[in-house]
């Protein structure tokens, strides 16, 4: 029999997302440093086509993972009525849209320039079906739950699914983020090293950032 006593025990969103923010700066500070420090900077056009590649990374990690996660958990941290949080949701997850599509054509770029053949891994197949699922779901979203609108109804009747078909492919992302920092680490032979540390904190942080997305979106946003 439930107690008035044990309701404060209930877990609330709050601590999750607060590491959800934590984790993702931190995301953000160490692909950087790697990229800028190890890996020798980024460009749309350079002589050094490693830079090139190197947007990859960047745009994928911290515009499409990340931003897509923010845009998740946007209706647990931004303080603003329903109408506000759901405009925030949908520019967030569009510009991780961007992002993604840029990513991916950097990569091409770069596999193009240096003459290596594209979507020969389980890294570009995740990643090649992550990026489709998701723009068709930002399309069928917006039509649906923003502008035009479909009838109330409809919209009950679809923000389940709406909301299982964005986890599945936030979760893809988060695996295609993974097999391409361990795709990474092998094609440049890492072994002990600080830049082996680094990668391997990334990845360890990318999924974590995924475990505290999750919490704020099963959790309540209070305790009480």
């Amino acid at each position: 029999m439930a107690t008035k006593g044990s309701s404060s025990y209930q877990a609330s969103a709050f601590p999750a997302t607060v590491l959800a923010h934590v984790s993702a700066a931190a995301i953000v500070t160490l692909v950087l440093v790697w990229l800028l420090h190890f890996r020798e900077g980024l460009a749309f056009k350079s002589d050094n086509k490693a830079k090139i590649f190197n947007l990859h990374p960047l745009l994928m990690v911290l515009g499409f993972v990340l931003i897509s996660g923010e845009g998740i958990i946007a209706y647990k941290t931004i303080p603003a009525i329903r109408e506000t949080q759901k405009l925030f949701h949908l520019l967030l997850h569009l510009t991780a849209l961007v992002s993604g599509i840029i990513g991916i054509y950097a990569v091409f770029r770069f596999h193009y320039l240096k003459g290596i053949p594209d979507m020969y891994s389980l890294h570009s197949w995740l990643g090649m079906s992550t990026i489709c699922l998701f723009a068709i779901q930002w399309v069928f979203s917006l039509f649906t739950f923003w502008y035009p609108r479909a009838q109330a109804s409809t919209r009950a009747r679809l923000a389940p699914w709406h909301t299982v078909l964005g986890t599945v492919i936030f979760v893809m992302a988060i695996l295609s983020a993974e097999t391409g920092l361990v795709e990474k680490f092998f094609f440049l032979g890492l072994r002990r090293s600080q830049e082996a540390l680094i990668i391997n904190f990334v990845g360890l942080l990318i999924f974590l950032f995924g475990v505290f997305v999750g919490l704020s979106v099963v959790l309540p946003r209070s305790s009480y």
